[in-house]
């Protein structure tokens, strides 16, 4: 096999790793044609999915850049919420900042509630699941009950 034909099954593995979920996409597409239509459903051919799926993974990529050189400006390491909302507006995409923090919240509220639910449900297990507390071994028994015995008052 050359080496131009491994480099191009290479790429292809990497590309095609870095699609995102077909299914998704194309419900995404149809949920936002359906609200924006008001009849019948609009169809969708595979290729405008292909190309829907190109630009939301470009779009990703290039909002995740902005966001990391943001996150590396301020000295940390790990990029959070608002390293992305600075990132939306350098990249000229404030209008995206309003619903996306109102989705973020939203989120966090199922979560939390969630793992509220969880911690709850942890506890009640762990309590249930608690050990009895060891008993003594015969052999311990036998030194405590001399023990008791060696301390315990001599009567007339």
């Amino acid at each position: 096999m050359s080496e131009e034909k491994k480099d191009d099954e290479a790429t292809e593995n990497v590309v095609a790793e870095a699609e995102l979920p077909k299914t998704i996409v194309r419900r995404v597409v149809k949920d936002k044609l359906s609200q924006l239509s008001t009849g019948s459903e609009i169809p969708v051919l595979r290729d405008s999915l292909i190309a829907f799926s190109e630009s939301a993974r470009i779009f990703i990529h290039y909002l995740s850049a902005t966001a990391n050189d943001i996150c590396k400006e301020s000295n940390r390491q790990i990029i959070n919420a608002e390293d992305v909302f600075k990132a939306l507006e350098e990249i000229e995409f404030p209008e995206f900042i309003g619903p996306l923090r109102d989705s973020l919240e939203e989120f966090r509220q199922r979560n939390a509630g969630k793992k509220q639910s969880k911690a709850k449900q942890t506890n009640t297990k762990a309590k249930r699941k608690e050990p009895p507390p060891p008993e003594p071994n015969e052999g311990q028994n036998k030194r405590q009950a001399s023990e008791a015995v060696a301390s315990a008052p001599l009567e007339d």
